[in-house]
C-alpha cells in the first residue's frame, strides 16, 4: 500500500492539474467573449453630477510669534584650510607596433 506522504503528494499534483485547466479554459472563454476590433464598444451613461455648496471655512487666528532676543553669534577664528594635495596625471601607455 502506498504511504501517507505519496498519497498526499499524489492528491496535491491532481489537485493542481485540475486548477491549471480550469483557468486555461476560463482564460480561453474570456478570449472568445472580448469584442473583436470592428466592433462598437459599450458605452457608459453620463451620471448627473450634484450641485453642492460648500460652507465657508473658520478664520483661523494664530496666537503672536513670541519676540525672542538671543545673543549675537561668538566670533570664531578657523585654522588656514589646508591645500589639496595635487593630483598625478595619468597617461595611457601608447599601443606598440605590430610588425
Amino acid at each position: 500500500m502506498a504511504s501517507r506522504t505519496t498519497v498526499s503528494s499524489l492528491a496535491l499534483l491532481l489537485a493542481l492539474l485540475l486548477s491549471c485547466a480550469a483557468v486555461s479554459s476560463a482564460a480561453r472563454r474570456l478570449e472568445e467573449a472580448a469584442p473583436k476590433e470592428g466592433e462598437p464598444h459599450l458605452t457608459v451613461p453620463e451620471l448627473p453630477v450634484p450641485e453642492h455648496e460648500l460652507p465657508p471655512l473658520p478664520k483661523v487666528e494664530l496666537p503672536p510669534f513670541p519676540e525672542v532676543h538671543l545673543p549675537p553669534f561668538p566670533k570664531v577664528e578657523l585654522p588656514p584650510k589646508p591645500e589639496m594635495p595635487a593630483i598625478p596625471e595619468f597617461h595611457f601607455p601608447e599601443p606598440e607596433a605590430k610588425p
